[in-house]
């Protein structure tokens, strides 16, 4: 047996050990999690700055108050995109999402549909909330595919992905909902009414009780976004998009902020995009951002070249991208204390006692935060 055919042995004998002990051994294998090994490293959660929701914004049920602020009482929403199909992952979710904070704080739904809500949807969604609960149509020219794009050059490109196996590379559907999340859903008619809202998907969880207001947290501490998971996009998504950008703000260098988060989003001062992003899911934050002439610019920059189509840009590096660089980094809230899933991913908070004070079932070893594909430790390092 030469040497090494003896290495590879010793390394498959040694894997086969690790794995076998971290199912026999609770304590090794809680020792060898990546989030133990993690939690050792300096961009850990131990050396980061994790911005604490003071206890002033927590809500106590005998008194029903927030902050100074009678619960439920910030103008916001809690938004849904979905379809009739969609009913049972819609209910879960709204249900669970009414469980851990929304009975406490009975902020109204919105639901949107490319096509009306069927009764069943409606008369099953209204049955779980705690408040009121509004359906709407999205209108036609906010969802499908505009007349100029060359449709031709579209369909090669959905073929291409498709060949390619890129998730939802061949899904023209998929490519309107990220083009509606990226320019439209704040433009429409029922959520005018609003300013902030929080993004809810069918088939989501909420691990933790969610006792405190985020919409009146950010709604005082001038915040512009909230996330809870942030990743690597799929580059052969989106091989333009950072040219793209880069040409927007050459044009257009008066709305970059001061203090902005670009070295977030790049390894090298904004030459090139790492790819980092936040999971739009989930996210709350102020439409009066997107409704602004900064954003309605880029936006528009952007949806003219068809990258939406010819590419399959999505509205997660699309939202990002426009709040690191239009936005100081600190009005970009980290929301620790949220517990939250999106297969196949979860957060589960990790800051001193959160955990407990949530009451959280997620377990804080299999929390995404500092998993290999997760751009955590990008966010850490500008904080």
């Amino acid at each position: 047996m030469n040497t090494t055919t003896r290495y590879i042995l010793l390394v498959i004998f040694l894997i086969g050990l690790h794995s076998i002990l971290s199912f026999t051994h609770e304590d090794y294998g809680r020792a060898t999690s990546i989030s133990n090994i993690a939690a050792q490293l300096p961009w850990s959660s131990s050396s980061s700055t994790l911005e604490d929701i003071p206890d002033s914004y927590y809500i106590s049920p005998e008194t029903n108050v927030t902050g100074g602020i009678q619960a439920g009482k910030a103008n916001a929403t809690l938004l849904m995109l979905a379809r009739n199909s969609d009913t049972d992952s819609a209910v879960r979710s709204i249900r669970e999402l009414e469980d851990k904070f929304n009975k406490k704080f009975k902020y109204p739904w919105v639901l949107l549909n490319e096509e009306p809500f069927s009764d069943e949807f409606k008369k099953r969604i209204s049955n779980v909330v705690s408040g009121e609960v509004h359906f709407g149509e999205i209108p036609h020219d906010h969802w499908y595919q505009p007349d100029w794009i060359d449709e031709e050059k579209a369909t090669a490109a959905r073929k291409k992905m498709e060949d390619d196996h890129i998730i939802y590379g061949g899904s023209l559907s998929y490519r309107n909902m990220c083009r509606f999340n990226s320019g439209f859903f704040y433009r429409h008619p029922i959520l005018q009414n609003y300013k902030w809202y929080w993004r809810v998907e069918p088939d989501v969880h909420f691990h933790c009780d969610i006792d405190f207001d985020p919409f009146a947290y950010m709604q005082e501490n001038n915040k512009v976004y909230g996330f809870t998971i942030t990743m690597y996009e799929y580059l052969a998504t989106i091989p333009t998009l950072w040219e793209t950008v880069q040409n927007f703000i050459k044009e257009n260098p008066q709305y970059v902020a001061e203090n902005n988060a670009v070295n977030y989003l790049s390894d090298n001062g904004g030459s090139s995009f790492n790819l980092c992003h936040f999971w739009s899911n989930f996210e709350i934050a102020d439409m009066d951002f997107w409704r602004g002439e900064a954003y309605s610019k880029f936006f528009d920059h952007l949806d003219k070249t068809g990258g939406f189509y010819y590419e399959r840009w999505g509205d997660a590096p699309v939202h990002s991208i426009a709040v690191s660089l239009f936005t100081r980094k600190d009005q970009i809230h980290f929301f620790d204390d949220i517990g939250y899933e999106h297969n196949p991913y979860t957060h589960c908070p990790r800051g001193p006692g959160k955990w407990e004070k949530g009451k959280c079932s997620c377990n804080p070893d299999h929390s995404f935060d500092y998993d290999g594909y997760s751009c955590m430790k990008q966010w850490d390092r500008i904080q």
